[in-house]
């Protein structure tokens, strides 16, 4: 692959990445020993005003905020992987074949690991 092109991939790995990263600060915090472990985490409560419905609000917040961060937390560990087979020289490489990855796939998914052959194995 051309230097160009894994620029470019590049700039968009890394636009996903904070993009990404700002979404699952919304919902969780990282966790500072293990930064591709996330937790997710309520909203603010008054617990000095806190009602029962208060509480219950919560914990629905905090569960929902859990499904979030279970379907962002994988794509941006996707996309860090990306950026660190890109530093290594690995990227657009599919990890079953060894063949370059198609530039189409990798437009429509910069941190794909494999080409479309292989594409429903990993």
């Amino acid at each position: 692959m051309h230097k160009k092109d894994i620029q470019h991939f590049k700039d968009k790995l890394l636009k996903e990445k904070t993009i990404l990263e700002e979404e699952l600060k919304t919902v969780g915090q990282s966790n500072p020993e293990h930064p591709e472990d996330w937790s997710a985490t309520p909203g603010e409560i008054d617990t000095d005003s806190a009602d029962d419905n208060e509480v219950a609000d919560k914990f629905e917040e905090l569960e929902e905020n859990k499904v979030i961060l279970n379907k962002l937390e994988p794509q941006f560990n996707d996309v860090k992987s990306a950026l660190e087979r890109i530093e290594n020289g690995t990227y657009g490489i599919c990890e079953i074949s060894g063949e370059e990855i198609e530039k189409e796939r990798l437009e429509a998914n910069p941190s794909a690991r494999t080409c479309l052959k292989h594409m429903q194995t990993k």
